[in-house]
């Protein structure tokens, strides 16, 4: 007897403990449960005016109190210059702050030809920001970098990069001024890199090295200043003939090139080793200039030459 009330108590304990759990999950859900789902979701946001600034485009959606949750994004920022698409296969809105999450194959693009890849965004709307703190990759024109995380404009015309970073400069403009000048510099460094694509400048810093063809260089601090292809119009421009420069602009005298990009120049400071075969010369600061393909050391400098010649001379009779 004793043994059936143990059992019909520990028959009613478990019972209670199911139903507890099962109503425990039922409000998890329910609290999880969207306020409403729709298809072919479209939010929209104006400026001065009533300019349309952006808008945003959903397969689902999923709305709660205080953000939208999508799939199959597509959003448009719409600049004064440039068009800028933010795509991802999911992402989240938030209602109030105005900010867009987005998550995995997050591809950004401009009409300025700049194209962002990660797996997770951020993109503050009000201070017109994205970041990220995964793996990003900025390919423009013949410049490829990559980096662990990056914040910037959404145009991606300034960009900094935080860590670990390696820049490809794909070298194809210079073959009738320095046919020998072909190839690729890959730049690397711990971070962070400011690239501002306006002003085709980047400054690495922290552990830099620069890897060219003819030399090798290190440094604590480098501006790498390029030139890439010009737009349609400049080319018709050359294609008309000479043109005087702009007034105001002076002419770099290297030209420009649809195809790929140019060294213009590179200022390395602090710590800067150079390292051209068995030669390694050092100095507190050197400016390489692509035009002329040559280095200009100050600060200190001081050429170290290795030399397989045999400089003991014997005396005649």
């Amino acid at each position: 007897m004793i043994f059936k009330k143990i059992f019909l108590f520990l028959f009613a304990f478990f019972a209670i403990i199911s139903v507890l759990s099962a109503q425990e999950q039922e409000s998890d859900t329910s609290a999880e449960a969207s306020d409403q789902q729709i298809s072919g979701f479209s939010l929209s946001g104006y400026g001065d005016k009533g300019k349309k600034a952006w808008d945003i485009t959903g397969k689902t959606a999923d709305i709660f109190e205080t953000e939208v949750r999508l799939t199959d994004i597509i959003g448009k920022l719409y600049g004064a210059t440039d068009q800028i698409q933010l795509t991802a296969d999911k992402g989240s809105f938030d209602k109030k702050e105005g900010r867009m999450h987005l998550q995995d194959n997050v591809v950004i693009t401009s009409t300025s030809g700049a194209t962002l890849t990660t797996e997770s965004l951020d993109w503050d709307r009000k201070k017109e920001l994205v970041s990220t703190s995964d793996l990003v990759n900025i390919r423009k024109d013949s410049m490829v970098t990559t980096s662990k995380g990056a914040i910037g404009h959404p145009n991606l015309n300034q960009v900094t990069l935080q860590k670990d970073v390696t820049v490809e400069l794909t070298l194809n403009a210079m073959e009738k001024d320095n046919p020998e000048d072909k190839g690729k510099v890959v730049i690397t460094c711990d971070g962070p890199v400011e690239i501002d694509y306006s002003k085709n400048i980047a400054t690495f810093k922290n552990n830099v090295k620069v890897d060219k063809q003819e030399f090798v260089l290190y440094s604590d601090i480098m501006d790498v200043y390029f030139l890439t292809g010009a737009p349609a119009a400049e080319t018709a421009k050359t294609a008309a003939g000479p043109q005087p420069p702009a007034q105001g602009k002076k002419d770099s005298g290297m030209g420009f090139d649809m195809s790929g990009s140019k060294l213009e120049k590179i200022v390395a400071q602090g710590n800067v080793k150079i390292v051209r075969g068995d030669n390694v010369s050092y100095c507190q600061k050197a400016t390489y200039t692509g035009a002329d393909r040559k280095i200009l050391l100050s600060g200190q400098p001081k050429l170290i030459i290795m030399s397989t010649e045999d400089f003991n001379a014997s005396a005649g009779n």
